[in-house]
């Protein structure tokens, strides 16, 4: 995977998946910008780099943390302001912050479908308007949104998590479109059940379930999801743009 020297905006690395691709782009030779609004979280990312770069001499990757809540405007366009400065240009930008607040439609609260679209789908839009500029300027440029396998088919309880998930998947299409004459691919990953802090608190009878509708009859693992995350923003892919790549074990055959 030729990620080396790349520069690597990371929204919601503080744990789980956006750890996960962290970790692998800067082991892969990446210089890592490392953003969550969890700070204790974002600098253990970093800290964990630091001691994987540590132990190979050759690579000459990089990471440092930055606080950053994408749904504010502002925010974003400081942090890609400041990773310019210091690298010169953002090459590849992965969207993966996200939270939820599920509900059943009938109780759901504004602020709970306000808050998730804010996070998950305005704040891919604030991120993604920050950086082109540079991107096009290069005339180069990789963006991967993490949505979810729940944008596609829905989900019980997670309207506003599905109605952001799908329109992320639509700014995905769009943008590869706009983008793809100068030089920018844009593409998704679809994640299924993945082991990480949102699926933790599950009691054990539904992550059985959610195993025993998966055909590889396990969760995905946050590897799982960097590694494709890692792909579509690698050299290999060069002519991949516009998809939506499930990583779902083939949950949704």
């Amino acid at each position: 995977m030729r990620v080396k020297d790349k520069v690597v905006l990371i929204t919601g690395a503080g744990s789980g998946i956006g750890r996960e691709t962290a970790v692998l782009f800067a082991k892969n030779g990446a210089k890592v910008v490392v953003t969550d609004v969890d700070e204790n979280g974002g600098k253990e990312t970093v800290d964990i780099i630091v001691k994987v770069l540590a132990d190979n001499p050759d690579n000459k990757g990089d990471a440092f943390f930055t606080k950053l809540d994408t749904s504010n405007r502002e925010q974003t366009r400081q942090v890609a302001k400041d990773v310019i400065e210091r690298y010169g240009e953002i090459d590849v930008l992965i969207n993966n912050a996200g939270i939820v607040q599920d509900a059943l439609v009938t109780k759901m609260t504004e602020e709970q479908w306000n808050r998730v679209i804010d996070v998950d789908l305005k704040g891919p839009f604030n991120m993604v308007q920050s950086v082109v500029d540079n991107m096009i300027e290069h005339s180069i440029g990789e963006i991967i949104n993490v949505s979810s396998v729940v944008g596609v088919y829905g989900n019980i309880g997670q309207a506003n998590y599905a109605a952001a998930k799908a329109g992320l998947i639509g700014l995905t299409k769009t943008l590869a479109k706009e983008l793809g004459k100068k030089g920018i691919r844009v593409n998704a990953v679809a994640p299924g059940f993945i082991q990480t802090h949102m699926t933790a608190s599950l009691p054990e009878k539904i992550l059985n379930a959610m195993k025993e509708k998966t055909p590889l009859k396990r969760l995905g693992l946050p590897s799982d999801v960097a590694y494709a995350i890692m792909f579509l923003a690698s050299d290999e892919a060069n002519f991949v743009n516009g998809i939506v790549l499930p990583v779902d074990g083939g949950l949704v055959i």
